[in-house]
């Protein structure tokens, strides 16, 4: 798995570059990239994950699902304690502690794990990004904001990536598969997640001083809490429970993913610094080139 898991980060690397070489020569620019993001959360990513349903009921991936789900939330638990207790008063301490806990488990773990575990993986993956969405739109926009209106939960509950974890669990229920019709344009438009991820991944660190953010000491305290600390803690536990290495493997992979692609924008829209949102996106994604695959070896 860690051996397979450094093949498709290098494939992705590459892919990365490109974006970053698209927004040096003026082919993206911010605006651009961020329609593009839109298009990839509104409508590619949630394809990916409608699709990963599409498969004959199985009492076993039923089970697994609901495993990965109590994965997920130990993550997330272990996640947020450590992250409260590390930041807690300094001027950036909202933006370090949503970078802490949250994950682009979206636009790098989807296509990551899709590359190692197959569709299997993104739909053990789907309860992950379940819990990520309703946590990100309640405690994420608190720790961001100070804002605790229950408005952000009703929009967590119908962010399109739940959507497409709704409409997918019903069809697995029930057994519907669509026709070859509808199934086809559906598959080319999901085969488009892992470049459109990358080039837009690409073209934000592209607008960042990357050389400047990886000299800064302060980023890889940050970067060994994400990358490290609460993944191997994850692992250790996870580890004693004997559950099948696919299922661990994946929550694993999601949890030790770089600092989650929304920290940026909801830097911008809580008027935080979002200088140094973008070097925390920029040094972790970088750094998780080696991290990934030895948090693999762990498994």
């Amino acid at each position: 798995m860690a051996f397979e898991a450094f093949r498709q980060i290098l494939v992705m690397v590459m892919l990365l570059l490109v974006g970053m070489l698209c927004f040096k020569v003026g082919l993206i620019d911010e605006a651009s990239n961020k329609k593009l993001s839109k298009v990839l959360l509104l409508v590619i990513s949630p394809v990916v994950i409608f699709l990963s349903y599409q498969r004959p009921f199985e009492t076993e991936l039923l089970s697994g699902l609901l495993v990965a789900l109590g994965l997920s939330a130990l993550s997330y638990a272990i996640a947020l304690a450590v992250a409260h207790v590390v930041y807690r008063s300094n001027k950036r301490f909202h933006i370090e502690q949503y970078a802490s806990v949250y994950s682009n488990c979206g636009f790098i773990g989807i296509p990551l794990i899709y590359g190692v575990f197959g569709s299997e993986g993104v739909f053990y993956l789907t309860a992950y990004i379940s819990v990520f969405n309703l946590l990100v739109w309640t405690h994420g926009v608190m720790v961001m904001s100070g804002n605790r209106s229950i408005a952000f939960l009703k929009k967590a509950l119908i962010s399109p990536a739940l959507v497409g974890v709704y409409l997918g669990f019903v069809f697995f229920i029930f057994e519907i598969s669509l026709p070859e019709i509808l199934i086809t344009p559906m598959e080319i438009l999901g085969d488009t997640n892992t470049p459109l991820a990358m080039l837009i991944a690409g073209a934000s660190i592209a607008g960042t001083n990357l050389g400047v953010a990886l000299k800064q000491t302060k980023l890889y305290k940050l970067c060994i809490i994400r990358l490290l600390l609460i993944p191997v803690l994850f692992i250790l536990v996870a580890g004693t429970l004997g559950l099948p290495d696919i299922i661990v493997g994946t929550i694993a992979i999601a949890t030790a993913c770089p600092a989650a692609a929304n920290l940026v924008l909801f830097a911008n829209l809580y008027d935080k610094d979002h200088f140094y949102a973008s070097e925390l996106m920029a040094a972790t994604t970088v750094l998780c080139m080696a991290t990934i695959p030895l948090m693999l070896m762990l498994v």
